[in-house]
């Protein structure tokens, strides 16, 4: 359980998840810890979780804690409203999780609705997914290639059904917060458009090291320098998938929104489609 720190200025336990929807040994969904202290995040652990109970066991964890998800927190709202799925996120869910009582369900939902319209307009996006200087996050309706629409109908439902608060979407238990993350939006103001993941290469172990580096020093405008032992910064740099680096990514953003007013959250955004922080 944990225990308020001794020191007045440390945070409470925060979290980065890199999401898979169909963990296992080979793949499993990636969680870094740590704390902040002041304007240092010092990681203190990777975990590796190989089912999606565990994920479960994670979220219903006792709090306080903070977490940034690398998962869509909501859809856009074109299609939400067009298959009448509601006015909330913990509705869109809901609803969509009755429909379709599987993953491959809410493909053929999705595509049945895409085929309707026309091309350049079937896997649209949030504002949020395009409101990212020099990057943009991919559709939660995409299903195949990276299918963050399976990992929407798998992370979000647990979230809202351990009870989870979400700010701005869901009113839940304020000793654990959830905020959508996203890797790839730090990644990019680091080192630009440099692939980093799923390559044991020398160009993609460089790009790694780079990353590691700038988020060491604190070259980026979270203002935020991430304290790591020597063990950790070659375990993080060695791990080919870029899963490891993400989920610290994630942290970092879930350290930023801890000291922000409303966690950094816009004063409005919609209810339905959510918001990615520091987005």
């Amino acid at each position: 359980m944990w225990q308020r720190p001794d020191n007045p200025r440390m945070s409470q336990t925060l979290i980065g998840v890199d999401f898979t929807c169909v963990p296992g040994r080979r793949k499993p969904i990636t969680v870094a810890r740590g704390h902040r202290v002041g304007s240092v995040l010092r990681l203190e652990g990777v975990d590796a979780l190989e089912s999606l109970a565990a994920f479960e066991a994670l979220l219903a964890g006792a709090g306080p804690w903070l977490g940034a998800f690398d998962f869509p927190f909501g859809l856009p709202r074109a299609f939400v409203a067009e298959q009448g799925l509601g006015e909330t996120a913990a509705e869109v869910i809901g609803n969509l999780r009755a429909r379709c009582p599987d993953r491959m369900a809410f493909r053929a939902l999705v595509d049945a609705w895409g085929m309707a319209r026309p091309k350049g307009h079937r896997l649209i996006h949030r504002a949020t997914d395009t409101a990212m200087p020099g990057t943009q996050s991919s559709s939660p309706l995409q299903t195949r290639y990276v299918p963050v629409g399976f990992m929407y109908y798998e992370g979000f439902a647990r979230l809202v059904a351990a009870g989870v608060g979400v700010p701005g979407l869901v009113d839940g238990d304020p000793a654990r917060l959830a905020l959508e993350g996203y890797p790839g939006l730090l990644a990019n103001e680091l080192i630009g458009r440099r692939s980093y993941k799923n390559s044991a290469e020398p160009d993609r172990l460089i790009a790694r090291k780079d990353l590691l580096e700038a988020l060491e020093q604190g070259r980026t405008r979270l203002a935020l320098r991430v304290k790591l032992t020597h063990a950790q910064r070659d375990a993080l740099a060695a791990d080919a998938s870029g899963d490891r680096l993400d989920a610290v990514l994630c942290l970092a953003q879930a350290a930023w929104a801890e000291q922000q007013p409303g966690h950094g959250l816009p004063a409005a955004i919609d209810p339905v489609e959510g918001w990615i922080t520091t987005a």
